[in-house]
């Protein structure tokens, strides 16, 4: 790569992070940024800059007969709702915390050495949020779950559910938003996640639906859960062998663990593509390092694929593993004992 790409891609990086961060700003129309400042204050002279820097890659368009900058529907769908199928935004957020991890990354590269999750910078707490929630918002209600054999049914009478590296609890906010008749438990070993997941669940009103734990996947408490779940950490987990043997003690007989990892086929050249260059680099200076921090250390990746899975799972105990469902970004698993 060369060094002048590097530098405005990470430039652009920030760009649309501080511009998402300096205001909810939703303009449908077209917009002169004198304006816009005088509107929202001194900060926005940093406007002209910014949004030059983000015309060069294609996130705004420059009408230059009318000096007017404008989102299209797809760019304002993408990098303007924070609750909607798509949070580009939170994705830079991850972006910029490998940059503030970098000191650390070049000592793991030399060393072979780890970093726990909890040792990066907020941003990539924040960041991981809104990036998967977006699929949370858009699959996870209407597909995902409908793809489990009867465990919609379930949830909508009234199942015991357990929501393992919850992380901010937007998984299981939204589960509990969805099925109002089951009681949900969130579990994550880092603290100040739990922290701000009990805030999120008390500004979504579902905070009696829902109790938020410390708590890690090899000995968060309960049993005879009829669901439990794991977004996109088991391949962060040091020992996600262990972790499966204590879902299997947790679960009940005919209960249903659902696995949301990211999409990765089975072999290295059948994930050189686009997709596969994002999570390959990802866990390189994330996922992997988390679990080299952790006991065992076993240190999946986040390109595991389906076939690493399933011999994770069945050395965990679990006796039948399928694929449920799939997205381009998400590979979702069903174990059952």
């Amino acid at each position: 790569m060369k060094l002048k790409t590097l530098l405005l891609g990470s430039a652009t990086a920030f760009a649309v992070v501080g511009g998402a961060q300096a205001a909810d700003l939703s303009v449908a129309e077209p917009v002169e940024f004198v304006k816009v400042c005088d509107a929202f204050g001194t900060g926005y002279w940093y406007i002209p800059g910014t949004d030059t820097c983000l015309a060069i890659h294609g996130y705004v368009q420059f009408d230059a007969s009318a000096g007017k900058w404008s989102l299209s529907p797809e760019q304002a769908l993408c990098l303007t709702d924070p609750n909607g199928p798509v949070d580009m935004p939170g994705a830079y957020n991850i972006v910029e915390a490998t940059f503030h991890a970098l000191g650390h990354t070049s000592e793991n590269f030399q060393s072979g050495g780890g970093m726990e999750w909890g040792e990066h910078h907020p941003c990539l707490f924040e960041g991981t949020e809104r990036f998967f929630r977006a699929a949370y918002n858009s699959s996870l209600i209407g597909a995902w779950l409908p793809a489990l054999d009867g465990v919609v049914e379930k949830l909508q009478s009234g199942a015991k559910v357990a929501d393992v590296g919850c992380g901010h609890g937007a998984s299981t906010i939204i589960m509990a938003e969805a099925f109002p008749n089951s009681q949900f438990f969130g579990f994550d070993y880092h603290e100040a996640s739990i922290e701000r997941a009990r805030e999120a669940a008390e500004e979504a009103g579902v905070a009696d639906s829902i109790t938020f734990e410390v708590a890690s996947a090899k000995d968060y408490p309960g049993e005879g859960y009829d669901l439990v779940c794991v977004f996109d950490c088991l391949h962060d987990m040091g020992d996600p062998v262990g972790a499966s043997a204590h879902v299997l003690e947790t679960l009940d007989a005919d209960g249903t663990w659902m696995i949301v990892e990211p999409f990765a086929n089975d072999h290295v050249e059948e994930n050189l593509n686009p997709v596969g260059r994002v999570f390959y680099g990802a866990s390189t200076v994330i996922c992997t390092p988390a679990s080299l921090a952790q006991e065992v250390g076993l240190a999946l990746g986040a390109q595991a694929g389906e076939a690493r899975l399933t011999e994770v799972l069945k050395e965990g105990g679990f006796t039948r593993v399928k694929r449920a469902t799939e997205t381009p970004f998400n590979l979702i698993l069903e174990a059952r004992p």
